[in-house]
């Protein structure tokens, strides 16, 4: 027996993607474009970040960039995965959204993590974290939800059952799900306590960044609260459960984006401010500047020990003066009074010896 298709779905379409293109089902349509603009502006911002990176004047800014761009791979993850909450949960989807899920929003609390514990550094005048330190800090931490996810999926699946995730109670699964991301919390949780110590440093212009962070965790903490209270209630049907889902990883998507990256674009390109370092770190160093009065003054005394009697080839230069050409070595004429030549004479040699006698 044939099934109709739905409003706006062609009738050859399998019923899995139905939500995708049904009229009657406006929700899944509208966050199917929602994910879509999302995903096209991580890719703007992607380019941006390659764009700008040579424009960025501020080398702990530039040092976070890598950073930064795993962020955005992660955000764009969450939007792409926004469509497999939207399309029917099968054998396909299931393991998809349970290793996904927790995957994706680990990396990019992971990186979040990583800045945050670099801007505690550089806050209170400290040697900041390096490029590689901060990536592998990201890269760490999401490796461990990695691994959980993929021991979990192994061990429900019983490497072979691919479809027992649709076959689990709507209750079983939800929370299934929600224990599967218990270290996500726990990252979630490192990272607001983590951007909240950032306020605590004396060097306020970094302190612009952490609240960037601050604010984006504590956006993507009431999504979480909500998303987590409303999948685990028993009121709500089984049939909200991926209108919900799809939901959070839009609204935390954008959050991503809105919260935290378009505020970093916008100090991407700044010019270092020697208030945001040390002294030693400074342009100006007033502690190597000496000041000198009356006769202690040894500046110009300095330039001529420096400079001397400068001697180009054969002409000779006086210091402080004009440097116009003086004399000459080869063609040096001298114009001295020629000694006289005595000769003696009789009248000499008689007052000689007159005055001898």
């Amino acid at each position: 027996m044939a099934t109709t298709s739905p409003s706006g779905c062609r009738s050859s379409l399998d019923a899995k993607y139905h939500r995708l293109c049904d009229t009657t089902q406006i929700w899944g349509i509208v966050l199917e474009a929602v994910a879509a603009v999302g995903a096209v502006t991580s890719v703007a911002f992607m380019l941006g970040l390659l764009i700008l990176i040579c424009k960025v004047q501020d080398s702990n800014r530039r040092k976070v960039l890598p950073t930064q761009f795993l962020f955005l791979l992660g955000v764009l993850g969450i939007f792409g995965l926004t469509f497999a909450f939207i399309i029917q949960l099968d054998g396909s989807t299931g393991p998809t959204r349970f290793f996904l899920f927790g995957v994706l929003f680990s990396l990019c609390f992971s990186c979040l993590l990583a800045h945050a514990f670099n801007l505690t550094k550089l806050v209170r005048g400290r040697k900041p974290l390096s490029l590689l330190v901060m990536l592998g800090l990201a890269v760490g931490f999401s490796l461990v939800q990695d691994i959980i996810a993929i021991e979990y999926i192994v061990l429900t699946m019983n490497r072979t059952n691919v479809a027992i995730f649709s076959e689990l109670s709507a209750s079983r699964r939800n929370e299934d799900f929600v224990l599967l991301l218990t270290y996500v919390l726990f990252l979630m949780a490192l990272t607001f306590l983590t951007s909240c110590s950032v306020f605590c440093g004396s060097f306020t212009g970094w302190k612009r960044h952490g609240v960037h962070v601050f604010l984006t965790m504590v956006l993507s903490i009431a999504i979480w609260v909500t998303w987590i209270t409303l999948l685990l209630i028993s009121a709500l049907g089984p049939e909200w459960d991926d209108t919900i889902l799809s939901s959070a990883l839009v609204a935390n998507g954008w959050v991503f984006l809105l919260a935290y990256i378009v505020p970093e674009f916008q100090l991407l390109t700044k010019q270092r401010d020697p208030m945001d370092y040390p002294v030693e770190d400074a342009f100006c160093k007033p502690q190597l500047m000496k000041q000198s009065y009356g006769v202690e003054n040894r500046a110009y005394s300095q330039e001529e020990i420096s400079q001397g009697l400068e001697e180009l080839g054969d002409t000779l230069y006086a210091p402080y003066a004009t440097h116009f050409q003086l004399q000459n070595r080869t063609s040096q004429k001298d114009f001295s009074i020629p000694r006289a030549q005595t000769r003696t004479s009789p009248y000499n040699d008689y007052e000689g010896r007159k005055g001898g006698s």
